[in-house]
């Protein structure tokens, strides 16, 4: 088994890498620094989790001539914000992320929507009645923009984040760079079978995030499934002698997906890359696999008129109205 994907433009991507959305500044250095000692060599990141800065720092004191680790023995993504969708905003962005992250190029840079919200320097720009103000560039127009990021050497390679598979189709129809790399919600409960399909048959590598289900979550709903609990999880953790967290990181490596777990704890950081020393049996994959009942829990809600509802469904660019 390998601990890495190959992307469609030959290089490596290790199948586990150490997520940071929601990991607070004050922490985030650490976990970085415990990652790397603990055999990470792939750390995911995004302008708008407002940490890239300390990221930068843990990564200085870690990475380069006479540091434990060479720069290219890591593999650093990040992420371009709603609100950089103008073509003439991407490369200033991405030099924005580069200078936080006090890296010369970065691995995979991807978009981090497929729509846009209005240009400017508030990362979440706001009508008066709370509502966010969107913008309708049409992501194949950024896409020209972060080609132009690969051909200046500034990044390896490019791709997506939460796109659907209409939306991968559409880019593909006019790339002269190819995305390597489908970054989305994947976890038992959203097992992505047809889209995870889809990226293959096209050459994409999918990434997983919230491969947990995100139990750290803002907006948790009180009766939503507990995926940590599920029994059938529960009984190969037991088999194995491993973690039901450990079971659920290796059916998405097993299935060749990249996942990228989120910790600040030292233990668990260490506990979540414990996974290329055991192989799940066919059976055992399915059954996991099984489990799918299309549970999406990173969908960003507001509260309008006292309900819960999707804050950005009403977009042309919304993927989740898809199927997938």
């Amino acid at each position: 088994m390998n601990d890495f994907a190959v992307l469609n433009t030959g290089r490596k991507m290790p199948l586990l890498g150490l997520g940071t959305w929601k990991s607070e500044p004050g922490k985030v250095k650490q976990a970085v620094v415990w990652a790397l000692e603990a055999g990470y060599r792939h750390i995911d990141c995004a302008a708008i989790y407002g940490n890239e800065v300390e990221i930068g720092e843990a990564l200085q004191d870690t990475l380069g001539p006479g540091k434990a680790l060479r720069r290219e023995d890591v593999f650093i993504t990040s992420k371009l914000w709603n609100t950089r969708h103008h073509p003439e905003d991407v490369e200033p962005a991405l030099l924005k992320t580069l200078k936080d992250l006090k890296l010369e190029y970065l691995d995979l840079y991807l978009i981090h929507w497929p729509y846009a919200f209005q240009r400017g320097d508030v990362p979440f720009p706001k009508k008066e009645d709370g509502t966010l103000l969107y913008d309708n560039i049409d992501y194949k127009l950024t896409w020209a923009a972060m080609e132009k990021l690969v051909e200046k050497g500034l990044v390896r390679s490019i791709g997506l984040s939460n796109f659907n598979s209409r939306q991968i189709d559409d880019i593909l129809s006019v790339a002269s760079i190819k995305p390597t790399v489908l970054q989305v919600e994947g976890h038992p409960y959203l097992a992505q079978v047809e889209l995870l399909a889809h990226c293959r048959d096209r050459g994409l590598v999918m990434t997983a995030y919230s491969p947990l289900g995100s139990p750290d979550r803002a907006w948790k709903h009180p009766d939503e499934p507990v995926l940590l609990q599920e029994p059938v999880i529960a009984t190969l953790a037991e088999k194995y002698k491993k973690s039901p967290a450990q079971i659920i990181l290796r059916w998405q490596t097993q299935r060749g997906v990249v996942t990228i777990p989120k910790s600040v704890t030292e233990s668990r950081i260490q506990e979540n890359i414990q996974v290329f020393d055991f192989t799940l049996e066919a059976e055992e994959m399915k059954s996991i696999t099984a489990l799918n009942k299309g549970w999406r829990y990173i969908v960003p809600m507001i509260q309008v008129d006292g309900e819960r509802v999707p804050r950005d469904a009403g977009h042309p660019h919304y993927p989740f109205n898809d199927p997938y």
